[in-house]
Formats: C-alpha cells, sequence, structure tokens
C-alpha cells in the first residue's frame, strides 16, 4: 500500500503495482458489498475463523470455551475474540499488503471449508464506516508469543509495531474503530447491537454485546438453532419451528418443513406460505453459512417452481461469493437445490397421503406452484393432478369431479376462446376446460394418464357448432336474404353467418373464432398486399381456404328473430355489424380497430335510424 521506489526501479525493470486505498474502498463500497453495515459481519467472519483455527490448535477446548465480544458506546466500536491470534509475519501477510500469497496463506487457502471468509479483504470493509483502524493482536501458537498491534489509516499509509506480552495478556484478536461522523448510522450501540443479532444469532460460538454503560454484556445468541434444540413432543417441535418462521418471515407458515442434508451440513426450515404468490415471483431465502447470515434473498438456493416457500437454513459446505452476500454457483450448490427440491416433493406426498385438509389448504393458495411441478414431475402428477382445481363449464372444479360428469373432457386453446364458448357449451351439455392459462392445458391433455377411461380432446370450432340446433326450413328461407346481407357486411372480417337456436336465449349471438385462425387471415392479408401482381392472385386464393370466423345468430333471441325479418339493405347491414360486435365485446378479446370503428358506426347509425323513425 506504500509507494515504490523509484529509485529501485530503473527504466525497463519489473515495477509492482501502486493501490490507491480510497479508490479501492469506494469500489467494494459501490460494487461489492450491498451496504456499510456489513463491516461488522466482516469482523464478526474474521473472529469465528480465528476461533475455527485456534479449536483446531487445541482440539481438546470445548466449543464455548472461547468467545467473541462487542463493545460500542458511540465513540468507539471495538471487536474481541479469544482465537488464534496473529504473529508479526501474519501482520505482514494478511494486513499490510492486499493481495500477497504465502506459503501459509496458500495452506489456508486449502482449508477454506473450516472458515467463513478471508481475513484481509474482510478488514477493508471496515474504512466504509472508519478512517482508521486498529489491531491489537497475540498469536496462540508460541506459548510467549509477543502482542503486535496494527494501525491502518484510509489514506493507505500504517504501522506495525511489536508489543511487550502484556499489552495482551491472552492470545486473540481485538480490532478497534474510531468510526467517521457520516458513519454513526452503522455505529451507535443500539445499531450495533442489532447487527450482531441479525448476523450472528445461530453462530455456534458465545457472542455478547456491551454498550459501555456498565451493565453485563447481552448474549447475541442466547440459544442455538430452533432445529438443533430438543422438545418434548413431535407437536411443540413443530409449533416452536413455525413460531420461528413467523418471527423471521413476519407471517404464520401454513406449515413448517424440516430441511436435513448430513453431506452438506445444511439444516432448517421451509415455512409453506399461506398464500397465493403472483406467478413466476420467487422469494428470497435466508441463508447461513456456519452459523453466519450470508443473505437473506438466495434465490438460487431452491428451484423455480418452489415459489411457494420461503426458507431458513445453516449450511457447512455452500461456498460464498466474494462479497459473502451470495452463493456461489457451482456443483454443490446445484446437488443441494436438488436435493431440498426433493424434500419438498416428499412433504407434498405426505400431505396428499395423510393430511387431506392441509392438502386442499395448500392447494387453495399454490395450485399453481403445483402445476408447474407436475408438467415436469411424472410422481406429483399422478398424486395431484386429480386434485387441481381448474376453470370449467361446471366453475371451478377438479379433473377428478368433471370427468365423473364428462365421459369426453373438451379443453381450449385460450382464455378468451374460453369466454366465448362457456355459457353456450354449459347449455349444450358439453364439458370444456379453460386451457388457455399456463400450464392448465398440457395438464388436462394428460388426463387419461390418471383415468384411462376419460377422453380428452381440444375444443374444435365445429364441435360446438355441430351441437347447436339448426332453424327449421320455413324459417332458414324466410331469413335467407337477411343472412346474405349480413354476410356481405361481415366480409371484411373474414366472417361467416349462420342461423341456429341454442341456449341461453338470451345470447343474441355467437362469434366462432380462434386466435390461430385470426392470425392466419392476418399474414395471408399482409402477404397479398406486400406481394401485389400475379402473387397477389394466388396468395388471395390460398387466404379463400384459410379459417374464418362464424357469427351465429340464435333464433331464440326476439332481438335476432326481429332482426332478420328487416327489408331496408342499410338496416340489415348496421344491425349485422351491430350483432358482430356486441359477439366480439362479449368473447373478451382484444378488438381490431376496424372492430372498434364498426362498434362505434353500427351504434350510432342504429341510434339515427330510432330517432328518425320516432321524429
Amino acid at each position: 500500500m506504500t509507494l515504490p521506489d523509484t529509485a529501485a526501479n530503473p527504466a525497463g525493470a519489473d515495477r509492482t503495482f501502486q493501490v490507491d486505498l480510497r479508490g479501492l474502498v469506494d469500489l467494494l463500497s459501490h460494487h461489492l458489498y450491498s451496504s456499510p453495515r456489513v463491516y461488522l459481519r466482516e469482523l464478526m467472519q474474521n473472529a469465528v475463523d480465528a476461533l475455527t483455527a485456534r479449536h483446531a490448535l487445541e482440539p481438546p477446548a470445548p466449543a464455548d470455551a472461547f468467545g467473541i465480544r462487542l463493545y460500542a458506546d458511540g465513540s468507539v466500536v471495538r471487536v474481541e475474540d479469544d482465537g488464534v491470534g496473529l504473529t508479526e509475519a501474519d501482520v505482514h501477510t494478511f494486513l499490510a499488503t492486499i493481495g500477497r500469497s504465502s506459503k501459509r496463506a496458500e495452506r489456508i487457502a486449502e482449508q477454506r471449508a473450516d472458515f467463513i471468509g478471508q481475513f484481509g479483504i474482510g478488514l477493508l470493509s471496515c474504512f466504509l464506516v472508519a478512517d482508521e483502524i486498529h489491531v491489537l493482536s497475540r498469536s496462540a501458537r508460541t506459548p510467549d508469543a509477543p502482542a503486535v498491534e496494527w494501525r491502518g489509516r484510509g489514506d493507505g499509509s500504517y504501522t506495525v509495531r511489536t508489543l511487550p506480552a502484556s499489552a495482551r495478556p491472552r492470545p486473540g484478536t481485538t480490532v478497534t474503530l474510531t468510526p467517521r461522523a457520516d458513519a454513526a448510522e452503522w455505529t451507535r450501540p443500539a445499531q450495533v447491537h442489532a447487527l450482531a443479532r441479525h448476523f450472528g444469532s445461530l453462530l455456534r460460538h458465545p457472542v455478547t454485546f456491551d454498550d459501555g454503560t456498565g451493565g453485563e454484556g447481552a448474549s447475541v445468541n442466547p440459544e442455538p438453532a430452533p432445529w438443533s434444540r430438543t422438545y418434548p413432543t413431535p407437536g411443540a417441535r413443530s409449533r416452536a419451528l413455525a413460531a420461528y418462521g413467523e418471527e423471521v418471515f413476519g407471517f404464520t407458515p401454513l406449515d413448517t418443513i424440516e430441511l436435513d442434508l448430513p453431506a452438506v451440513g445444511l439444516k432448517g426450515i421451509a415455512c409453506v406460505l399461506p398464500e397465493t404468490v403472483p406467478a413466476g415471483r420467487r422469494h428470497g431465502h435466508r441463508v447461513h453459512v456456519k452459523g453466519m447470515l450470508l443473505s437473506e434473498q438466495a434465490e438460487e438456493i431452491l428451484p423455480e417452481w418452489a415459489f411457494f416457500v420461503r426458507c431458513v437454513v445453516d449450511a457447512e459446505s455452500l461456498r460464498p461469493t466474494a462479497s459473502r452476500e451470495s452463493l456461489y454457483e457451482d456443483d454443490t450448490l446445484a446437488a443441494v437445490r436438488d436435493a431440498l427440491a426433493e424434500r419438498l416433493r416428499a412433504w407434498i406426498a405426505r400431505a396428499a397421503a395423510s393430511d387431506p385438509d392441509l392438502l386442499h389448504r395448500f392447494l387453495q393458495a399454490h395450485h399453481l406452484a403445483v402445476k408447474s411441478l407436475a408438467v415436469h414431475d411424472d410422481e406429483i402428477l399422478r398424486m395431484l393432478l386429480p386434485w387441481l382445481p381448474f376453470e370449467t363449464t361446471d366453475g371451478h372444479t377438479t379433473l377428478d369431479e368433471f370427468a365423473r360428469t364428462h365421459r369426453t373432457v373438451l379443453v381450449t386453446s385460450s382464455v378468451e376462446e374460453f369466454r366465448q364458448v362457456a355459457a353456450i357449451a354449459s347449455a349444450a351439455g358439453l364439458g370444456v376446460v379453460n386451457g388457455g392459462y399456463t400450464y392448465d392445458r398440457e395438464l388436462v391433455h394428460r388426463l387419461p394418464e390418471i383415468r384411462p377411461e376419460a377422453a380428452v380432446a381440444d375444443l374444435d370450432p365445429a364441435t360446438l357448432t355441430a351441437h347447436l340446433d339448426p332453424v327449421d326450413r320455413e324459417t332458414e328461407l324466410a331469413a335467407a336474404a337477411y343472412l346474405a346481407q349480413a354476410r356481405d357486411a361481415l366480409a371484411v372480417f373474414d366472417c361467416d353467418v349462420a342461423l341456429r337456436t341454442f341456449q341461453p336465449a338470451s345470447a343474441p349471438a355467437l362469434l366462432v373464432d380462434s386466435r390461430e385462425a385470426r392470425h392466419e387471415r392476418t399474414r395471408s392479408q399482409l402477404a397479398r398486399e406486400q406481394e401485389g401482381g400475379l402473387w397477389g392472385d394466388i396468395l388471395g386464393a390460398l387466404r379463400q381456404e384459410a379459417p374464418r370466423a362464424q357469427l351465429i345468430l340464435n333464433q331464440l333471441n326476439p332481438l335476432v328473430r326481429t332482426a332478420v325479418t328487416i327489408d331496408e339493405p342499410e338496416l340489415a347491414r348496421t344491425s349485422a355489424e351491430a350483432l358482430y360486435g356486441q359477439a366480439a365485446m362479449l368473447s373478451r378479446r382484444p378488438l381490431r380497430p376496424a372492430e372498434s370503428s364498426l362498434i362505434n358506426r353500427s351504434f350510432l347509425d342504429l341510434l339515427a335510424h330510432a330517432l328518425r323513425k320516432d321524429s
């Protein structure tokens, strides 16, 4: 961090990079760390790693023999540990030079699985809140080791000196910060205590906090993680885990799922959300590594379909990123994600087999998540497809109930198609499922895998029209002139017109069309307009074969019975356009500009006709 001696580096000689510490700290604050508050987490991580090394050096010592003590009184922040401590060589290796490696540093790197952070880069985060860092340490590796003092300043300068062992009677390290005035938000005693609890509530070493008022230090982590405690009964355990989930996440879980993966030392709980989650919205999960909170927004710990739970876990073998605020995507994380997904599947299976009330409440809130899973998971499909709710012509019901009523289950390809035909199909006794929602059409088509006796087919417009009753020959002939006028008026929309009888009688007309047919007609029209000439004529002929929409007028409706008797050509055209516009609006599909214009024009024309008649 000091400037190189230019006299010792003549022209052409190798030089070393100069480090602008202020620029480096600015880089850390804006691009590596999410908030200055991480300084305390980094200090606590260093202390935990030092304690881990001390236990490795003195294995007979009990886990709670050494601890961490925090102090903040508004003027200083101090973190003290009983860890392995630093020698003068360690100070030069880890504190005085950024990025330097050594044989011992390499040995430590090989043992990274035992540690959370990295001492040097973590200590730099303290410059986010202070202009000077004071470190006093004494190594436990040598009985008569002297104390070593290191003072680093924000301008990049530092001093190192050796002190008598009496300067620190016991091995360990004390880091003291003198906060800047602009960092008071993060260094007030109450805030330091809150941050310590936030980051270190699950640490395995005892951590205490002293605010300098003379009282006894408060424990930051008085109890072990709730899943590590013993309880008198399974019910008491379940209630305790649910209470912890409510404390952490702020909602009462529908249920809690214990997570235990011994291979990676992971334990924790998944809390099932009690309310529906918007499709695609993923919640972050609280991930601790060796007790230290790593992230509250770790989405990558679970697959995308598992957005119905929020997890809090503590793991031994997950690898943090450089900022220690998220998880590094590697094979271990991928294996953990798969294993946790399997735990969630097993919970769903248990609920389906032994707790139908819980399953019902779960599916009411999270059927979309389960549908997403069932598409790709045959076991969940077989287990839960009959229980999943769908929108049908019989209302919202399960496929199991719907298939008992309808031997053939028809499914639409879009929501708008279902809305077009639902009332008429229901009156005709057809069983139709709305397949326009995500996953629904694909899942309905897989119903025969669960119920071999069930038949599933896509709804074809011809299927619906075949169930509408034709009118008698005399009525058809009497309406022929009107139908011809109507077909001519609606030809611009590639729409045919027919007269039928169907229920409910209150529906004057039904517009039978599909999104695919509309797209095909639009594509053909654009191609014909762009090509012109011979190719335009050929494409125009092909266009005649494109599927057409069909406006089916209901002879049972009084308005239609009156309309088909109109003998005035202009009024007949206007009434047909109005019936088309009304049917298009009832289909709830987006209207094309020409259709919106037609609806406005036909309304005004009918109004003008009525006014002329009354005058």
